[in-house]
């Protein structure tokens, strides 16, 4: 059972199932198949299992409870059927799967929450991938009564009441110990809450593989370390540190230094071969007493810019920069310099206060807050659907790669040139990064990332491949750093932790 990596919308999964039904494989068959998948994760999963329970709803999820009970009956295991949806309602493949069930001696119940306390395992196989608005009764109390049961539960194709394609919990969801996801993996077991109900993800792809075809382009890809390995090959004997960047960091308003040591701590520990910050001058005592491999440029005003700009060949923006017309002074020469950039914090919400577009070939990197303002809407907006929160950005800042933070980031870019002239195709899939914590939820972790895309950029030269690098290995830092700790991880801790991770080789 492998785990792919590029993911789809519940749309495309249906279409999917269309697909190959429309091209010679009938619908039961597949039923049939997902059954067989799930009765293997069963048994491995839960080997001294014997009595299991069925929560079987209508439509194709319903039906491939029915099938999964025939073939663990089949097998010798107690499986018993816990309907909300009487037989006379249930249509098509679930009807057949519902009958063969019965022929073979099945039992088949009314759902009753006072079965649950007997089962070994209790299957989930209310409602799938079909819900499109909250959860309604009789499922309420069900999926209520399933997660009160304190009995393991097993999740077909999707825990019920999650949103397929958001990851968002509609109402309610079932919380499951495990799923395993048919034909193709869907968004939303990897986005929102999506990942606190999926428990253990498998997958099985039921023998079908979507064609190369436009509709079925993947919505997302997932990331993994070899994104590190693409954007940092092994370094030539003969290097010297003038082939790996001269990275500028401009930020750090009046009393503000740590952002900016942060960020260029980040810098060097990724590899940058020189790291030169520009902050406010009464900030230089306090970077260089902790980081004196740190070039330091005092700045009074946009002019003072000028000579490190002119040296740079990638500058990041933005950390503890502050909205004061010294800040605006900055922004605005940076963005007229045509480096590379990578805007963050302040100088993301100054984009966002004069509504401009970032340079084409930037790095965004705005949490859910700075991108609510970029994008003129609520916080909660973006967090509800967050593709289609990076599609708006992306398209907000054509041609600049966006990394919206949080639980999941996302990366994304859209490029209008290209897509007008292929229709459409001509973009990265957007970027999953399934890794990171809540431990990473504290001051200074978008100051490291900003320091970090930064510094690859000025090694590899693509802000692609930069932007996918960077969240990889600032997320596979945080995740070590977290290993035995879910409070009071700091920054700085991450910043120097960083360094491994950017030498790993595959």
């Amino acid at each position: 059972m492998s785990s792919p990596s590029l993911l789809y919308s519940a749309a495309q999964v249906r279409a999917l199932d269309a697909h190959a039904i429309a091209t010679g494989t009938p619908g039961y068959t597949l039923m049939k198949r997902a059954g067989e998948a799930a009765l293997r994760v069963l048994r491995s999963r839960w080997p001294t299992a014997m009595r299991i329970l069925i929560a079987a709803g209508s439509g194709n999820n319903g039906g491939d409870g029915y099938v999964l009970a025939r073939f663990a009956q089949a097998a010798g295991l107690s499986a018993t059927v816990l309907a909300l949806t009487p037989a006379d309602r249930l249509q098509g493949d679930a009807r057949n799967a519902h009958d063969d069930f019965k022929a073979s001696g099945g039992q088949v119940q009314s759902f009753g929450s006072d079965a649950l306390a007997k089962a070994d395992v209790i299957v989930d196989a209310l409602l799938g991938t079909g819900l499109g608005s909250a959860v309604r009764a009789p499922f309420i109390d069900a999926i209520q009564a399933i997660n009160a049961s304190g009995r393991p539960v097993f999740a077909l194709d999707l825990p019920s009441g999650l949103n397929a394609d958001s990851g968002a919990a509609m109402g309610i969801a079932v919380r499951a110990d495990c799923t395993i996801s048919f034909v193709a993996l869907k968004t939303g077991l990897f986005l929102g809450e999506g990942p606190d109900y999926t428990g253990r993800l498998l997958f099985d792809d039921l023998e079908v593989s979507p064609p190369d075809e436009p509709r079925f382009r993947a919505v997302l890809e997932r990331m993994s370390d070899a994104d590190i390995a693409t954007a940092l090959p092994p370094r030539k004997r003969v290097a010297n540190k003038g082939d790996f960047g001269r990275v500028l960091i401009v930020g750090g308003g009046a009393g503000m230094p740590g952002a900016v040591r942060l960020a260029g701590e980040a810098c060097l520990r990724v590899g940058a071969g020189l790291v030169t910050v520009a902050t406010a001058r009464e900030n230089l005592p306090a970077i260089a007493a902790g980081r004196p491999e740190l070039i330091l440029h005092p700045v009074n005003g946009a002019d003072d810019l000028q000579q490190p700009l002119d040296a740079a060949t990638v500058v990041a923006i933005g950390p503890g920069m502050g909205r004061t017309a010294w800040a605006r002074g900055l922004l605005d020469r940076v963005l007229a310099s045509g480096k590379p950039l990578v805007i963050d914090a302040d100088a993301l919400n100054l984009l966002a206060e004069r509504w401009l577009a970032a340079p084409r070939g930037s790095v965004l990197t705005p949490h859910p807050g700075e991108a609510a303002r970029l994008l003129r809407q609520s916080t909660a907006a973006v967090q509800a659907d967050r593709v289609s929160a990076l599609r708006q950005l992306c398209d907000r800042h054509p041609g600049a790669i966006v990394v919206l933070k949080g639980a999941g980031t996302l990366i994304g870019v859209v490029d209008a040139a290209d897509n007008a002239q292929d229709g459409g195709a001509g973009d990265p899939i957007y970027a999953l990064c399934e890794r990171g914590n809540p431990a990473m939820a504290t001051a200074g972790m978008g100051d490291v990332l900003t320091g970090a895309i930064a510094g690859i950029l000025g090694q590899c030269h693509d802000p692609w491949l930069a932007a996918r690098a960077g969240v990889m290995a600032h997320a596979l830092a945080g995740d070590d750093i977290a290993r035995d700790r879910q409070r009071g991880v700091l920054a700085l801790e991450l910043a120097e932790a960083i360094n491994r991770f950017v030498n790993l080789r595959r």
